[in-house]
């Protein structure tokens, strides 16, 4: 079974999540379609990508399959967890990839559409990032992903409640550059991915990787991420994180002690 197509149009290469059956969560299996899908476009020179969900989706993307974390005492988002392969390969796609976004994005699907380099979405378009509803201890890359797009002030309001935002309101706080009615959505996206596809290749794909660089450089001693380490280990070998995911498989409430 095909968990993503893959597609070329109009010059334009567009990656879609087809598992609606799984609310296209992010399975080690779909992550590695769509790492291979932006492999093959790199290899093609593909200028502009377009990440999206199939049509008819209410929910883009539920995010990571909570089934394929670890129980405990071992990092549920170490640095060859599929899903961070899978952000690493949006962000050093040296073109620019843009996620155009209708339904409903949670947990880790939030980050990813947070490593796409531009982001479209219609009136349908909600965001989440859900690690404190599962006692998940969130990773530093994924918590500069939101620092860096949208400020402290809100990747903490985002990461403290795991309430949804809204389109309007996403627009505001920028996790949107545009939001468009939900009948011009793939028109919107494609006429934009086409106006950068015109433009140089080299210079854009070189300013993307300037942004990619200066967006990580911001500098802490070897104390201070041994620190940071050990405190999300703290998490993932507490009670209330193999409590979280064994609430969500079971389909009720977490009953969190704070240890």
């Amino acid at each position: 079974m095909t968990l993503v197509d893959q597609a070329i149009k109009e010059g334009v290469g567009i990656l879609t999540l087809n598992n609606p059956a799984k609310r296209n969560a992010l399975s080690e299996a779909l992550a590695n379609e769509l790492i291979r899908g932006f492999g093959e476009f790199r290899k093609n020179k593909v200028p502009v990508v377009i990440l999206c969900a199939a049509d008819g989706s209410n929910v883009w993307s539920a995010g990571h399959d909570v089934k394929e974390l670890p129980r405990t005492h071992r990092d549920p988002l170490g640095y060859y967890d599929p899903l961070e392969k899978l952000l690493r390969a949006v962000q050093q796609y040296p073109n620019p990839v843009i996620a155009m976004v209708h339904g409903s994005v949670w947990g880790g699907a939030c980050d990813l559409v947070m490593s796409c380099d531009l982001v479209v979405g219609d009136e349908t378009s909600s965001f989440a990032i859900t690690p404190a509803k599962i006692g998940l201890p969130y990773n530093v890359s994924g918590v500069l992903h939101f620092m860096n797009r949208l400020g402290l002030n809100i990747a903490k309001e985002m990461f403290f409640t795991a309430d949804p935002i809204a389109a309007e309101r996403a627009e505001q706080v920028g996790i949107l550059n545009y939001l468009v009615p939900s009948g011009e959505l793939m028109k919107f996206v494609m006429d934009l991915a086409k106006r950068i596809a015109l433009r140089s290749t080299l210079s854009v794909s070189i300013i993307k990787e300037q942004f990619r660089i200066l967006s990580g450089a911001r500098p802490i001693s070897p104390e201070q991420f041994e620190h940071i380490q050990g405190l999300r280990r703290r998490v993932y070998d507490s009670h209330d994180y193999e409590e979280g995911i064994t609430a969500f498989l079971e389909k009720r409430t977490p009953v969190f002690r704070g240890e």
